[in-house]
């Protein structure tokens, strides 16, 4: 499985595996279901939540094994 990268967005994340939601919650995003989530990268989406995009995609890949 291809490895999760800053510039997917959450959708694409959840298209994968709608588990990863509990980290998203963790990290305090809890915009999963909005519109900007399908728009915004990781990148982006942890600017406005003001949190480290690398400890996000860190977490996420974790989830994946990678």
């Amino acid at each position: 499985m291809a490895k999760i990268t800053k510039d997917m967005t959450i959708r694409q994340v959840l298209e994968r595996d709608t588990n990863t939601a509990p980290i998203f919650f963790e990290m305090g995003m809890h915009c999963i279901g909005c519109p900007s989530a399908s728009g915004e990268t990781l990148e982006e989406a942890c600017m406005v939540h003001g949190l480290e995009v690398d400890v996000l995609v860190g977490k996420l890949n974790e989830f994946f094994g990678e």
